[in-house]
């Protein structure tokens, strides 16, 4: 109850400050406001900056490390790891667009062609494109419109899916950043 007390008056204070600075000349209302698909395009970018940061930081003759003592026996490897990251973005954005996606991206896996750095980069940044355009058909009658045929309650509208791809890169992006400190390299984040 207390949390719920506290977002109603953070949205009130909110919702006054740019009422007065519109009455002040200084912000005018209707650029205040964004679309659904403005809000989630941010944060889509703001994810594709971080993951392609790191994911350029690890060198080349690393992309094959994996931790493999106690807890981390048997993970992913760093290219593993992108490439998972990048196949799930391709499935989000095929599922958003209500397109079938491919065998690879069903299976989150990538395709198996895509092994170098170079490669994965580019499957990667293309995977962010992806999302980039089906986030952009989210609009306020489609958002939460009920889809068929996908997993999870937070997988069963586009806004969810477009929410689940930001949350799976940003899982991924803190197992990425844990192998760079793990071959000594400090994330770009950190720097």
């Amino acid at each position: 109850m207390r949390t719920m007390k506290t977002i109603l008056a953070s949205l009130l204070l909110l919702t006054f400050s740019n009422a007065a600075l519109a009455q002040m000349g200084k912000l005018s209302i209707a650029s205040a406001l964004l679309t659904s698909s403005q809000v989630i395009d941010s944060w889509v970018s703001n994810t594709e900056t971080h993951v392609i940061a790191v994911a350029e930081a690890m060198p080349d003759d690393k992309y094959s490390f994996a931790p493999s003592d106690g807890a981390f026996k048997n993970v992913r490897t760093f290219a593993e790891q992108l490439k998972h990251l990048a196949a799930n973005n391709y499935w989000m954005a095929a599922k958003i667009m209500l397109e079938k996606p491919t065998d690879d991206q069903e299976k989150e896996q990538g395709p198996d062609s895509v092994k170098t750095k170079a490669e994965i980069l580019e499957y990667v940044k293309g995977s962010f494109v992806a999302l980039h355009q089906a986030v952009a058909t989210i609009d306020t009658k489609n958002e939460v419109e009920p889809l068929t045929a996908t997993g999870v309650a937070w997988q069963r509208a586009r806004l969810g899916l477009a929410i689940d791809a930001v949350a799976h890169c940003f899982d991924h992006y803190g197992q990425l950043v844990e192998y760079l400190r793990m071959n000594g390299i400090v994330p770009p984040g950190s720097r």
